[in-house]
């Protein structure tokens, strides 16, 4: 592809500083060449920095910005203070201005979120952002969301997931009508709380939306990936992601404790090595590293604050594919398929009682 992808990217942001950001950038930049950055943030900081990477140069422009974010700083505080003088909202504003289709950040996510939605504002008839993660399963990579962006959400606002969710699912997976399910504590219709069950019965309803909805799907469903798309809300759906990373963590301690326990599991693993390097591979967070903050007016990725160098690049990754694909177009594209499906469901029960 030779069209340029331009990635807007708060040097900032994060635990382990702008070298990692820089050094993550050359890895992409090894991959696709039709890929230029613009790094925001102190400029006495990141030009000693940028001189050593001579490939990532050229293809580089620094846009300085005095104001750091912090990790702790609650979103409406950084969001006062950092409104046009951070390297956070810098890095947002770029992609507003149409200097970059997408935005990258490992700062601190409320903030993040505070001014991505003050900055971009929400895409008209969605309710809420979210944030969607991409899940390993034992099928293929699935869409998770919300995983953090609000707590609590009626039906409308797990209906707009739905149309958000897809449209990701459609872009990163290449899927024409990906399937999707609403977390429940439970499959049969009775169960659940109200507005989930409200939602469900409107997903049911919608035909030649842009997805085909599934029904209630359970925690050990994303596991096994039983869909394309999990929709919940951000409070369950965080609680989710964080246990999944736990459990991963746990059994990869144990993996390894149990290959060193004598000498015979020492050969074993010997012999199994690639195995367990795939094995390492697909369970390791740095891989599927990045957030997808969906519903605003433009693309905004969200990598692990405390990500080194090869989880910055799948963020990076991530951001690439999301500008390639056209992801708003796709998710503009869902809302108008829901609308119409929606008018032509009321048309039809209209017509039904006269």
């Amino acid at each position: 592809m030779s069209d340029i992808i331009t990635i807007s990217v708060d040097a900032m942001g994060g635990d382990n500083g702008a070298k990692v950001v820089l050094h993550g950038a050359s890895l992409l930049l090894s991959d696709h060449k039709n890929v230029q950055f613009l790094f925001h943030g102190r400029q006495e900081i990141l030009e000693p920095l940028l001189e050593e990477y001579p490939k990532l140069k050229p293809v580089s422009k620094l846009i300085h910005a005095e104001k750091v974010i912090e990790m702790h700083e609650k979103p409406a505080r950084a969001l006062r203070q950092g409104r046009g003088k951070s390297s956070m909202w810098s890095a947002l504003q770029a992609v507003k201005d149409g200097e970059a289709q997408v935005a990258l950040s490992g700062g601190n996510t409320g903030a993040l979120m505070a001014m991505a939605t003050f900055c971009l504002r929400p895409m008209e008839n969605i309710s809420r952002p979210a944030i969607a993660a991409i899940w390993p399963s034992m099928r293929a990579d699935i869409v998770v969301l919300d995983v953090g962006a609000t707590v609590g959400g009626d039906a409308r606002q797990l209906v707009d997931f739905t149309i958000l969710g897809s449209a990701l699912a459609r872009a990163l997976f290449d899927l024409d009508e990906p399937t999707v399910g609403l977390l429940n504590v439970g499959v049969e219709e009775v169960k659940g709380l109200e507005q989930v069950k409200e939602a469900a019965a409107m997903l049911a309803q919608a035909k030649d939306a842009g997805f085909a909805y599934h029904g209630f799907v359970e925690g050990d469903d994303i596991g096994k990936g039983t869909v394309d798309v999990v929709v919940t809300e951000g409070f369950t759906g965080n609680i989710a992601l964080k246990t999944a990373e736990g459990t991963a963590r746990q059994v990869g301690s144990y993996l390894r404790n149990a290959l060193k326990a004598d000498i015979l599991s020492m050969i074993g693993a010997f012999f199994a090595s690639k195995a367990l390097r795939a094995l390492k591979n697909k369970m390791d967070p740095r891989t599927n590293n990045g957030g997808v903050f969906l519903g605003l007016n433009g693309i905004v990725i969200k990598s692990h604050g405390g990500t080194d160098e090869i989880g910055l690049k799948s963020a990076l990754e991530l951001a690439y594919e999301m500008a390639q694909d056209n992801l708003l177009e796709k998710i503009n594209d869902g809302v108008q398929k829901f609308s119409i499906s929606q008018q032509e469901q009321k048309t039809k029960e209209e017509n039904l009682s006269e």
